[in-house]
């Protein structure tokens, strides 16, 4: 069952607040690798269930140790501290694979084409989990599997890890912003209270008389709801601004 909570999403911006975008996503590089890209999109908006901590699953296929170890990622830089974190250059393979909407990478390590990073992806893929990453360790036993058993016991350990997981519900943010006289101040901060946003700032300097800015973000499933809230009691026309 999933927990349901609530996270910071990543900076959006609208040109009225000036505020501005991240930069572009840095793409990991290692050596002796096999990536696979997908193509990306934006991910930001909606909910998405990932896992609630770090968790890992181990188990011996013909006296090979496999130990599966997940985590959540925010992108490509936190999936390549991921990596650092759990990897362990005394064993004979890393392999690993990790999604994040619709991009994805993975990673055979040494092993044959396909037999280790495609396999993790697919069962992370199955899992219906999103900004994650799976690092699965292997240290050879002495006893070769064969591709088809590499597949089975990538892809098993790793459907095993994350099957019983805790996991957890988080809904981006959308940021927003409105400029009000200060007498409805009140009747506005009531509002977003009601509505639990966050990230509220005040900005007085509009260059206009009794106006300031406030601008907070909030969940991306409340944001109708909060605008004819804030309309309705503050009976004025008020611009809102998103993205």
């Amino acid at each position: 069952m999933c927990v349901a909570a609530t996270i910071p999403g990543y900076h959006h911006c609208c040109q009225k607040l000036n505020h501005r975008f991240p930069a572009s996503l840095l793409s990991l590089t290692f050596t002796k690798t096999r990536m696979v890209t997908s193509g990306s999109s934006s991910s930001n908006a909606g909910a998405y269930t990932t896992v609630k901590e770090r968790v890992s699953y181990e188990k011996e296929i013909k006296k090979s140790k496999f130990i599966a170890i997940a985590g959540h990622i925010s992108n490509e830089q936190s999936a390549q501290s991921f990596l650092s974190q759990v990897r362990d250059p005394r064993a004979t393979h890393n392999c690993w694979a990790y999604k994040v909407g619709d991009q994805y990478r993975s990673n055979d390590d040494g092993e044959p084409s396909g037999t280790a990073g495609k396999p993790i992806h697919s069962a992370i893929a199955s899992s219906g989990l999103d900004r994650i990453m799976v690092v699965v360790i292997r240290y050879f036993g002495g006893i070769k599997l064969g591709t088809g058993g590499l597949v089975r016991a990538y892809g098993g350990v790793t459907s095993e890890c994350l099957r019983n997981t805790p996991t957890v519900l988080v809904k981006s943010k959308v940021p927003m912003g409105l400029e009000v006289p200060f007498e409805l101040l009140g009747v506005l901060y009531h509002q977003l209270q009601s509505f639990q946003v966050e990230n509220i700032k005040q900005d007085y300097d509009t260059g206009k008389d009794g106006i300031t800015m406030v601008t907070f973000t909030v969940d991306f499933d409340k944001v109708e709801n909060l605008e004819d809230a804030i309309k309705s009691n503050c009976r004025r026309d008020i611009v809102f601004y998103k993205h």
